[in-house]
Order: structure tokens, then C-alpha cells, then sequence
């Protein structure tokens, strides 16, 4: 269990960096930039908030807003899975509820007794929590050092990780349908709309395909 979680956290500080570097090359100070590590805690709704931000300036903030909180939104269904495992109250429950994120979720679901699972989401989202605010910190001083993080092929970060976590995803067909289908939308309607805006408008592919259940399972719920 140990070695899962260390090996989990170090894989997160692999983009942890990046991250940082980019958040710094959009316009965040480092301080900012570990403020929105530490209340934000969810890397792919950072990596689109900076992203947006970069492309559209100050100006491109409701978008980047929007598209974090939908990003994260899948958190609060991990959250709904994991509270009957979990069994928190109080303090600890606002605490479980930030710590409830891909890499927690998934080191949990994977054990096989209640106590595991619960041990396996502490020392998971724990170790997260950590290595990812030191990472970003590192990544936030080594972009405001050298200043243009394109230099180093840094600005290629934000991408590689959101297709890291796509790609385990895209085994089913109506996964990769709708994965196709909003990359195809979301680069036709980038010329004309700004920036976030067509992201945004990826997840009608998405409910389109999940309420008609055209491409999924015969006899599998949408």
C-alpha cells in the first residue's frame, strides 16, 4: 500500500512542476499560484483554469472559472462512491471531501476490505496533498527564474497530462467517440469564439451521447 501511494505521489510531482512553471508564464505570482494548489487541489481544473487564462488574458476568467468547476465536478461523484467507505464526520469530512481526487479514488476502489480501502485514500490523498503543493511551489520558482517556460518544452505539460489521464479511458468505444467528437468541435469553434468557450461546448457531445446511449452497451445504463 505504501509503495502504491509513494509511487502515485511521485508521479504527480512529475506534472506537479509544470504546472507550477506554467502558472507563473500565464500570470500568477508564485504565491498565487501555491494559493490555487492548496484551496484548488484538483490538478486537471488547474491545468484548464491557467490554460484558458494564458490564451485569453484577464478577459478569459469566467471561461477558465466554468471549465475548472466541470473539470471538477467529477470529484463530487467520487466523493457520493466514497462516503459510505469512508464513514467521516465533522472536521474530517471537509478534509476527506479535499482529498477526494483521481489518484485517492482510484488507490481506494482498488483494495479489497472496507479498512484497506480507507487506509489506501488517507496515505493516498495525503502524499498527493503534499508532493503536488511542493511540486507546484518548485515549478512556480523554477518559471519565475527562467522566465520563458517554452524554452524548456514546458508549455507541452498541461496537454501530455490531460491525455495521461484520458488515455486509460478510451477503451470503450462510446469513450472514444465522444472523446473524438468534442477534440473535432472544440478545434473547429476555437477561430471563432474565446477562449474556454469552446471546451464548454464539448460537454453537449458528451451529454448527447450519455442520454441516448447510441454508441454504448446493449443493456447498459447511460
Amino acid at each position: 500500500m505504501r509503495r502504491v501511494a509513494a509511487v502515485v505521489a511521485l508521479t504527480v510531482a512529475s506534472y506537479g512542476l509544470p504546472f507550477g512553471a506554467l502558472s507563473v508564464a500565464a500570470g500568477l505570482n508564485v504565491w498565487q499560484t501555491c494559493f490555487l494548489s492548496l484551496v484548488m487541489f484538483t490538478g486537471a481544473s488547474q491545468f484548464a483554469l491557467i490554460g484558458i487564462i494564458a490564451t485569453g488574458g484577464v478577459a478569459a476568467g469566467p471561461s477558465a472559472i466554468a471549465n475548472a468547476a466541470l473539470l471538477g465536478l467529477r470529484n463530487a461523484f467520487y466523493g457520493v462512491t466514497l462516503a459510505p467507505t469512508l464513514g467521516v464526520t465533522g472536521w474530517r469530512r471537509w478534509v476527506a471531501a479535499h482529498l477526494t481526487i483521481d489518484e485517492s479514488t482510484a488507490v481506494a476502489v482498488a483494495q479489497s476490505t472496507t479498512p484497506l480501502q480507507r487506509h489506501g485514500f488517507w496515505l493516498t490523498g495525503g502524499g498527493v496533498f503534499v508532493v503536488w503543493n511542493v511540486s507546484s511551489l518548485l515549478g512556480a520558482l523554477l518559471g519565475d527564474a527562467i522566465g520563458d517556460v517554452e524554452a524548456l518544452g514546458l508549455d507541452a505539460a498541461a496537454p501530455a497530462a490531460f491525455l495521461g489521464l484520458l488515455w486509460p479511458r478510451l477503451r470503450r468505444r462510446q469513450s472514444l467517440v465522444v472523446a473524438v467528437a468534442a477534440a473535432g468541435l472544440a478545434v473547429a469553434a476555437t477561430p471563432y469564439l474565446a477562449a474556454g468557450v469552446p471546451v464548454l461546448l464539448t460537454v453537449a457531445v458528451a451529454v448527447v451521447v450519455g442520454v441516448t446511449n447510441v454508441f454504448g452497451e446493449k443493456g447498459r445504463a447511460a
